[in-house]
């Protein structure tokens, strides 16, 4: 069998269908990827929009029902294509992105979900809305730019235990009436789920060691 097959039903195996395997490809290529869809999964997640640009279009037009989401940072300049080309929006995390995007979906009549991402633990090298002015903010980008955001999400620091983080991305939620967490990658995605989440975003469990190019 595929080594990330393998991995891949292992991994579905111990969620056992409480929360959606965002099956995260970036930088790995197509012959990569084609197994896995192969064997099921459906739901891929990519971090940036010139590489998603140049394989998903043509796996789309070999297997169906395939849901695509933007997990990374997205620039204001790239929100044309963005729209265009992902189902789901999970890095809403600055208010210039959000209304780049509100026009583009407005402008291509499309109505995408969103997640806002949030920076859970105040890291000054991640993207995300600080937790001080998160209402503030999904007030402005729901109302004010007409998004559709469903849920959050998190990248917790890489130090210490994640649950705490998990926490207080679940009450954030809780607060706001947002159904949707993103939170748990391949380390942490079992602690992620018993906390609430409701998309895990898993790579290198599945697919091993990450490529540094897509060949």
């Amino acid at each position: 069998m595929n080594e990330a097959v393998s991995n891949w039903r292992n991994i579905n195996a111990k969620i056992a269908g409480r929360a959606q395997l965002v099956a995260v490809s970036k930088t790995y290529g197509p012959g990569k990827i084609a197994p896995v869809i192969e064997a099921g999964q459906r739901v891929f997640g990519e971090n940036r929009v010139q590489e998603a640009q140049a394989k998903w279009p043509e796996l789309r037009r070999h297997y169906s029902g395939l849901e695509l989401h933007l997990i990374g940072p997205l620039q204001s300049n790239k929100a044309a294509e963005a729209v265009a080309l992902f189902d789901v929006i999970q890095s809403v995390d600055r208010p210039k992105i959000a209304e780049a995007l509100a026009k583009e979906m407005k402008k291509q009549g499309r109505s995408l979900p969103c997640f806002v991402q949030v920076n859970i633990g105040q890291e000054p090298q991640k993207a995300g809305i600080e937790p001080a002015v998160l209402d503030d903010f999904l007030n402005l980008v729901s109302k004010g730019y007409g998004l559709n955001i469903i849920g959050l999400m998190c990248i917790p620091p890489v130090e210490g235990d994640p649950r705490p983080y998990f926490k207080l991305l679940s009450a954030m939620a809780a607060r706001n009436g947002l159904k949707q967490l993103s939170m748990g990658m391949s380390g942490d995605f079992e602690k992620a789920i018993a906390e609430g989440a409701t998309h895990v975003r898993i790579g290198s469990a599945i697919f091993g060691h990450r490529p540094q190019i897509t060949k």
